[in-house]
């Protein structure tokens, strides 16, 4: 949630009680919904928030989406609280998947990335291909190093143990998983991280250096030749 203390927008609202709340709570009035993609975790909250306090919604162009809502693609801008934020497609996870970006939230860029970029990881491939994921990806991980990546699920040990399995050698990722280690021991989200330390630690960013080119090609040879390093890895991470 994002507000100016007395309007308020939300994200990808899988449920519509903890946002309810949440806004009787802080006694502020829901203005908008940004949805980055089709999944029911991400919008099965929408309708009765629409019902509740006649939020404009905004989702992806090319998804079939809880009617009605403004649909928008790339390089669209949603003004957020007086904010710009630009509209980046991300397909991958899903065929239509968008992500919003705005350079300064509070002094600093923030990414509201949906299920393409997580810390540490990527989305499964549901209806992408690994080509169209690496090259979101990409788009992403040329985003200002202090971006705030706001994703929406925190899976973020379960990642990192997959990516030391990847890249042991890593001194950064090591003391990125003892970090989070701790703030998760201590009931704290480890989120949200940022593009300069998903460069540093997530694999999936990385598909391009030596050990991890190393440990895909011992994954499996004949696929890692075949599909090429990012392949590989989604693979490896679907059976880890």
């Amino acid at each position: 949630m994002l507000h100016d203390g007395q309007a308020a927008w939300v994200v990808d609202p899988g449920d519509a009680d903890p946002v309810l709340q949440a806004l009787a709570a802080h006694q502020l009035r829901l203005a908008g919904i940004l949805v980055t993609h089709h999944h029911p975790d991400h919008t099965a909250g929408v309708a009765a928030l629409r019902a509740a306090t006649g939020a404009q919604v905004y989702g992806p162009r090319l998804e079939k989406m809880p009617e009605p809502l403004v649909r928008v693609g790339q390089d669209d801008r949603v003004d957020v609280l007086g904010m710009p934020f630009q509209v980046i497609e991300v397909p991958g996870h899903t065929a239509g998947h968008i992500a919003y970006y705005c350079a300064a939230v509070d002094d600093a860029p923030v990414l509201f990335c949906g299920d393409t970029l997580f810390s540490g990881g990527c989305g499964r491939l549901f209806e992408g291909t690994p080509v169209q994921m690496l090259a979101s990806l990409e788009k992403l991980a040329a985003l200002p190093g202090s971006t705030r990546v706001c994703c929406t699920h925190e899976y973020t040990l379960s990642n990192l143990r997959f990516a030391l399995a990847v890249e042991p050698g890593n001194p950064a990722l090591v003391a990125y998983q003892q970090r989070c280690q701790l703030l998760r021991a201590s009931d704290q989200a480890t989120l949200p991280s940022t593009i300069a330390m998903e460069r540093a630690i997530n694999p999936f960013l990385r598909s391009g250096e030596a050990e991890i080119v190393a440990s895909a090609l011992g994954f499996d040879p004949a696929l890692c030749a075949q599909q090429g390093v990012f392949a590989t890895l989604r693979t490896w991470k679907n059976q880890f």
